[in-house]
């Protein structure tokens, strides 16, 4: 069931800490069974654990290849974990994105199996976030790679959310039975669930970026709409930015908001919902404080954790970047 945020309440974000520094480009997030967490690290393809303040490395994925938006990017573990001893990656090779599964056990990574091959790469519009939905089901949200037609090509996996089995094949009950639900996106990198509601965050061109409720079988637009267009036959997203404005990477449920991490922006971004709306006016917090802000993930202790992008080469590194930052999120 969906939680439901009541608009005239007020809602207040701080930052409780920073859980670890140091780190290069951190990209993915899942958290494990025992509290601890995996990282993606986009250009140098590496695993760390963080637990207690400290990331180890675990390990490195075979076969990326880094630009100025591709290298190693989502992650996901496994819901069965531990007796399904997995991990999922999204990133980027020589030709095309993939997804693989890994074995994680004993704190290292190994037997790397490609499940989904031949998603559009580039050198932007990869797409790259990977989420467990309730359902059991492995959802990813993929780029355009760089070519607008993949978007409305339903042979291709570029410009789409995927939902697909744990071997990387068509989840039951998808639309006409493809490993995809929605079409028409530019560049998904947000994927979020409150309760069976599917929200995504997606990167508009140069005007607006975007917040989608997810349908599974609708067309979001792309190239024809950017933000909200109203055009025949295509859905509206429920939240719009200027780009300067936001430019959104990763997106969490917390409290009934989607907290957003805004790149360009360099915020986060609160938004109220709730069965697929929005309930309530977007706020933003800590613009300009932390820089690039890339990925939110729900910590088992009910925070956020919010990873920062400044070496990712379009940031400023402060000292100790980038790191993670421990947020807590209340309303009153």
């Amino acid at each position: 069931m969906s939680t439901v945020a009541t608009p005239a309440r007020d809602v207040t974000l701080a930052v409780a800490g920073t859980v670890v520094s140091g780190l290069q480009v951190p990209w993915g997030l899942g958290f494990l069974p025992d509290k601890s967490a995996l990282v993606t690290e986009r250009d140098s393809a590496r695993v760390l654990r963080v637990v207690g303040g400290r990331a180890s490395e675990v390990g490195k994925v075979d076969g990326v290849k880094t630009s100025s938006e591709g290298g190693l990017l989502g992650l996901a573990v496994d819901p069965g974990y531990p007796k399904r001893p997995y991990v999922y990656v999204y990133y980027s090779g020589s030709d095309a994105n993939r997804i693989a599964r890994i074995t994680y056990q004993d704190g290292k990574l190994s037997d790397q199996q490609v499940i989904l091959d031949g998603i559009p790469a580039a050198a932007i519009h990869n797409g790259g976030r990977l989420r467990f939905g309730p359902d059991g089901y492995l959802y990813a949200g993929t780029g355009d790679g760089a070519e607008r037609p993949n978007s409305q090509d339903d042979g291709s996996l570029g410009g789409k959310i995927l939902r697909i089995t744990t071997d990387g094949k068509a989840a039951p009950g998808n639309p006409d039975g493809r490993v995809w639900i929605t079409k028409g996106h530019r560049n998904v990198q947000g994927l979020a669930f409150d309760g069976s509601q599917l929200y995504a965050a997606e990167f508009g061109q140069s005007t607006w970026d975007e917040l989608n409720a997810i349908t599974p079988g609708a067309n979001y637009g792309w190239p024809a709409a950017e933000g909200i267009s109203h055009l025949d036959g295509m859905t509206d997203p429920i939240a719009q930015w200027k780009t300067a404005d936001a430019s959104p990477s990763g997106i969490a449920i917390s409290k009934g908001y989607v907290v957003m991490a805004a790149l360009r922006g360099q915020r986060l971004w609160v938004i109220p919902v709730a069965n697929g709306k929005r309930i309530g006016e977007p706020r933003s917090f800590f613009a300009n404080q932390y820089g690039r802000l890339r990925t939110v993930e729900p910590a088992p202790d009910g925070s956020l954790w919010v990873t920062t992008s400044n070496t990712d080469g379009r940031g400023q590194p402060r000292t100790g970047d980038d790191r993670i930052l421990r947020v807590t999120l209340s309303t009153s």
